[in-house]
């Protein structure tokens, strides 16, 4: 369903299922208590957490939890690579819905994308659930008019311009000691 901006941030609010652009790939979303939307609409299984993604960085802290020392050397990569294409996978806490990662609901992948669009909405909706916007297994759809059409229940943005990238974000995740890298994507960073 092609809307306007506004529409599309109260349907989110709402708990309905929405798409918009983002610097990596178009995201498929809905607030983290409705999760089970994005695994149901695009036929994913539940080994295959989604994203919590975040209009600023600030947003993310309420949903993960670690030391002092810690949240400091996430900080200091947030302050060099956020906005932009690199998915952190930190400690969660317990506001994180255990279907946003439930075969490992003590961690939780965050993002803040670079892209002005997507921090519009998600700094007036707060923390989304995400995901690429395309089947599971398929290839990840590149415009609002393949998204209509595979997912016609979702929101869409009326006049915009989906594409961007069309790599995914880079996926690292914090051993305790240093960053695994699960993905290699748009960004690369020390691990």
């Amino acid at each position: 369903m092609n809307v306007s901006l506004e529409v599309l941030i109260e349907n989110a609010k709402a708990g309905k299922l929405i798409s918009f652009p983002t610097d990596t790939v178009p995201a498929l979303a809905t607030i983290p208590a409705q999760a089970q939307l994005i695994y149901n609409a695009k036929q994913r299984c539940l080994d295959k957490p989604l994203i919590l993604m975040a209009g600023q960085a600030e947003d993310i802290w309420d949903y993960v939890q670690g030391s002092n020392a810690e949240y400091q050397i996430w900080q200091d990569v947030i302050n060099q690579y956020w906005p932009g294409a690199l998915t952190l996978v930190l400690p969660a806490n317990t506001k994180v819905p255990k279907v946003m990662n439930p075969h490992d609901p003590n961690t939780i992948g965050v993002r803040v994308p670079n892209h002005q669009i997507a921090q519009t909405i998600l700094i007036q909706t707060g923390p989304m659930a995400t995901t690429s916007a395309n089947l599971s297994g398929q290839p990840t759809l590149e415009n609002r008019e393949e998204i209509e059409t595979q997912f016609p229940e979702v929101f869409t943005l009326a006049s915009t311009e989906y594409k961007g990238l069309g790599i995914p974000s880079t996926v690292a995740k914090w051993t305790g000691h240093g960053w695994q890298i699960l993905r290699q994507g748009a960004i690369t960073i020390n691990s």
